[in-house]
This record gives C-alpha cells, sequence and structure tokens, in this order.
C-alpha cells in the first residue's frame, strides 16, 4: 500500500449486513420475501405503485432500529484522516455510512430517506411514509416516487465515479457480489488505470479473478483492520 494516495473504496450490502439490514438478494433469490421484479424496476412501479411504494416505507422505517458497526465507524475514520483523495462509493440505500460520520460519500444506487420527483427530477429528504400521489415541494406535481436506481435505471454520479477510478491508487471493494454492473466492472477499470486492488469480502466474488489481493472474513473485523493498515 506504499505511495497510496488516492484511494477509492466501493461497499456493498455486505458492509451492513452485520448491522441487520437484509442483503439485497436472499435465499431464493428474494429481497425481505418479494421478487426484485417486483419492487425494483420501473415496470412494476408502474404497475402496482401501492406495493412498491409500501415496500421502501418498511425499509425506510426499518432504518430506525439498526446502527452503524465497526466496518462503518472504520471508514469514517479513514475518511477523516486521509490526507488524500477518497472516494466511498456506496451501492446500498441505508444511511449507515453517513451515521457513522462519513463525508466523501457517494450513493450510486439512491437513498431511502430520500424522495425522488419523476416529474422534475427534483430530490428531497424523506423520512416519512411516501404514499403514491406525494405532492413534489419543487414543482407541485403529485409524482414523488423513492429516490432508488431501479434495474434498468442509470446510477447516480458515473461519470464523478468513472473518473476517481481513473486516477485512484488503491481501489477496495468491501461486502459485494461482483454480479451487479457496473459496479461489478469497477475492479476492471481501476486495474486498468494502474491502480492496486483489493477485495473485503465474507467469500470470493464473481470478479474475485481481478483484484490484486482478496482478504476474507467479516467486514466488522476485516475493514478496521485495514484501515489501520492504511494510518500507521
Amino acid at each position: 500500500m506504499r505511495g497510496t494516495e488516492n484511494i477509492v473504496v466501493l461497499t456493498g450490502a455486505g458492509i451492513s449486513a452485520e448491522s441487520g439490514i437484509a442483503t439485497f438478494r436472499g435465499p431464493g433469490g428474494l429481497w425481505e420475501g418479494h421478487r426484485v421484479e417486483d419492487v425494483c424496476t420501473p415496470e412494476a412501479l408502474a404497475a402496482d405503485s401501492q406495493l412498491v411504494h409500501r415496500f421502501y416505507d418498511a425499509r425506510r422505517a426499518a432504518l430506525a432500529g439498526v446502527a452503524p458497526n465497526a466496518a462503518h465507524a472504520a471508514l469514517a475514520r479513514l475518511d477523516a484522516a486521509w490526507q488524500g483523495d477518497l472516494l466511498i462509493v456506496t451501492q446500498n440505500v441505508d444511511d449507515l455510512h453517513e451515521r457513522a460520520g462519513a463525508k466523501r460519500l457517494l450513493h450510486m444506487h439512491g437513498e431511502l430517506r430520500s424522495a425522488l420527483c419523476a416529474a422534475c427530477d427534483a430530490r428531497v429528504a424523506w423520512d416519512a411514509a411516501l404514499p403514491p400521489g406525494s405532492v413534489c415541494t419543487t414543482c407541485g406535481a403529485p409524482d414523488l416516487r423513492p429516490d432508488i436506481v431501479f434495474f434498468g435505471e442509470m446510477p447516480y454520479q458515473m461519470e464523478r465515479i468513472e473518473h476517481a477510478l481513473a486516477d485512484a491508487d488503491l481501489f477496495v471493494s468491501i461486502g459485494t457480489s461482483g454480479a451487479v454492473y457496473p459496479a461489478a466492472g469497477f475492479v476492471q477499470g481501476a486495474r486498468y488505470a494502474g491502480a492496486r486492488t483489493l477485495e473485503l469480502n465474507l467469500e470470493r466474488s464473481a470478479g474475485s479473478g481481478y483484484f490484486h489481493e482478496t482478504r476474507l472474513g467479516a467486514a466488522g473485523v476485516l475493514v478496521p483492520e485495514w484501515v489501520e493498515q492504511m494510518l500507521a
């Protein structure tokens, strides 16, 4: 890790699983008892907006019962202390990184505590239930929806992420399956640009072969150890 100045960290469901948040695909390919196709696509929203809104209302409400774990805290410590460039890119829609204190953070798949206006693209902080027909405070249209990047939609701030990967000396992937693109391709882009690549995961991901090094174990153990190494 010597000579490292610019770091990009990608986090996935595995980092929040230790806080009690269900991973995206559980047993049988279900997410909290639902098929992904029924709650996380534009078609699902159009076909049954009540179901989709209720699903994300429940996920949003559940955030009150969870807390950041040691891995979130370690990344926040790195964020506060690292003198070079750092970008934490999370695939997660929870707010555990923020609550731990991370600042240099980007939610590429949206946020549970945010609402998106389908009419004007305004994004507003939202903590309560979000029933279909909720009115946008920016344009007045009754078109607020969960601010979640559904399958088939473009993740947020991809240009910023690509620039950070191109400039990175080190790319670290934490708790990701390596199965969902475009995030699954970040390791290839970073390595092609000359970065060292490190995977911290419970088990090897689908893209594990692209990493220079893989460390297997719980995020709550591996991430604090790695951060300690970087700040030593």
